[in-house]
């Protein structure tokens, strides 16, 4: 009866539905809740861990500083000034952060943070902006453009940008443009109306763009090379050679140098031994600029230690540099070593990288051949193999005393496995939403494969439960395709087959049959 009075059994019935539909809301609110809890959990653990991290990058800045005033004092100054820039920026919100979570029995339960009252009231006296809210606006301001203002002029410009872009609060009215075209203050745009929880996990986000910047701005000061670069201490010996490896009787040429060269540091004298022997300056070795150069015997086959201390000047002080490094001298070879980046298998269809080298000969000097086989540069090579099984890879080179050596070896030729058709990177039977299978990208992918290759998808075939089979050009669904999901119901599963799929850099090699994917739509 249409405009009737509703009769009590009427109203009842209305009652139960809309109680019905504010259970499935509340139902969907605590995910969502429950979900921006978890991200909000995510980003504090990032944010302690990114602390310490920060702190150790300081202390070392710190140590650099009072090691060497003149070249670093000036960028510790700055370093401690954005430090407290970002320590004030920090702690503000985290007072923030805890008020909002003032009154809540516990702050871990996200499903009872739906409510935007108490940043509304905070920040907001009805149209306009409360005293807060000024604040809250003025500490983002002030942390942004002390930063900006804090670093030297020149190389830092990249990183002035980034921070602006980081800490935007709109545009030059402080006005964010909404998707209906509308403008709106940028606090507004953020803060107004969200849930607690929303707004707390905003904060954090926050929080974890000032540690960003702060991270980013200690690294560039020291351009990266923080702990390995603060004492003398820290360094340490490794041996440098023109070549890993030398035949027996042949003079070692190699070098013991400190990691992270400084090549003004010269050592002012050592003490070293070889194998258990007392080496002789002049005859056995040379102090030189960055370290010390080697002028051994390279001996017998077999490994060699050279262990000592090597001394620097800091500061009017000896500063010892402990020594313990091993070569290795072997026996000249007899035989080629050909070895396949991959295993002894190469695919069809693929660029293979292989190595190639004879021990003890240049590689300018060794050369390889097999179909398909191509130099890149020194031992790397590309297989391309053809037709066939196996190929056979011939190497030959000619060793100092004119000795030829000629090596020849087989590898397996396999075809590119079966790639497996995905909806959303996920392969097989799936689940997932209309409103999201309507706007996925399918693709095909090679899993466990060895190769990165780049695959793309031009053709497939889509199928719903009583529709039309829809032949779909490109890798998502066109409309006739987005027609037929839409008359598909809740729980009914449909189909993604006969995928067409290429390799994008060798469209005319044929993959396999692409396997299909099923999902079953979850509303």
């Amino acid at each position: 009866m249409a405009g009737g009075k509703q009769t009590p059994r009427q109203k009842m019935i209305n009652l139960m539905y809309l109680i019905f539909i504010a259970m499935l809301a509340l139902n969907m609110s605590k995910e969502v809740l429950a979900a921006f809890g978890l991200m909000n959990e995510k980003l504090e653990t990032s944010n302690t861990n990114m602390d310490a991290n920060n702190a150790s990058f300081f202390a070392s800045l710190e140590t650099k500083a009072s090691e060497n005033e003149e070249e670093y004092g000036e960028l510790y100054e700055d370093a401690q000034q954005i430090k407290q820039l970002s320590d004030s920026y920090y702690s503000y919100l985290e007072g923030l952060k805890k008020e909002m979570t003032a009154d809540l029995e516990d702050d871990k339960d996200y499903v009872v943070m739906d409510k935007s009252d108490y940043l509304d009231q905070k920040f907001f006296q009805g149209d306009n902006l409360g005293p807060e809210g000024k604040k809250f606006m003025d500490q983002i301001n002030n942390y942004r453009e002390g930063v900006i203002n804090a670093l030297p002029e020149g190389e830092f410009e990249s990183l002035k940008t980034a921070v602006k872009t980081r800490f935007a609060t709109g545009d030059e009215d402080g006005k964010v443009e909404k998707r209906d075209g509308t403008r709106q203050d940028w606090i507004n745009y953020h803060y107004e109306g969200f849930p607690l929880v929303a707004s707390l996990t905003k904060m954090t986000q926050l929080q974890a763009d000032i540690k960003t910047t702060e991270q980013e701005v200690l690294k560039t000061l020291l351009e990266g090379e923080l702990t390995e670069a603060v004492s003398l201490t820290n360094f340490a010996s490794t041996l440098s050679a023109p070549k890993t490896a030398y035949y027996a009787g042949e003079k070692y040429d190699g070098k013991i140098i400190v990691s992270k060269t400084d090549k003004t540091s010269t050592p002012v004298k050592a003490e070293l031994t070889l194998d258990g022997r007392p080496l002789t300056e002049g005859k056995d070795y040379e102090l030189e600029a960055g370290g010390i150069k080697m002028l051994i015997s390279a001996g017998t086959p077999g490994d060699h230690t050279v262990k000592g201390t090597m001394v620097f000047m800091q500061d009017g002080e000896e500063v010892p540099v402990e020594v313990n490094n091993t070569f290795a001298t072997i026996s000249m070879p007899n035989a080629a070593v050909i070895s396949a980046d991959k295993m002894n298998v190469v695919y069809r269809g693929v660029s293979n990288p292989m190595t190639i080298s004879i021990p003890g000969i240049p590689d300018n000097k060794v050369s390889a051949s097999a179909p398909g086989l191509s130099r890149r540069s020194g031992s790397n090579y590309i297989m391309n193999p053809g037709t066939g099984r196996s190929v056979t890879i011939t190497a030959s080179g000619t060793l100092p005393d004119g000795k030829g050596i000629r090596t020849s070896s087989e590898f397996r030729i396999k075809d590119i496995p079966r790639p497996s058709g995905t909806v959303r990177g996920e392969s097989g039977s799936i689940k997932m939403p209309k409103n999201n299978l309507e706007i996925a990208t399918v693709s095909a992918m090679l899993e466990d494969f060895d190769f990165d290759l780049n695959l793309a998808v031009s053709q497939f075939k889509f199928k719903v439960p009583g529709q039309p089979t829809v032949v779909v050009n490109g890798n998502k669904l066109d409309n006739r395709a987005k027609s037929a999901l839409k008359r598909a119901g809740r729980g009914e599963s449909v189909q993604i087959f006969d995928i067409q799929a290429y390799i994008t850099n060798n469209k005319s090699y044929k993959l396999k049959k692409v396997s299909p994917v099923v999902v079953e739509l979850t509303n």
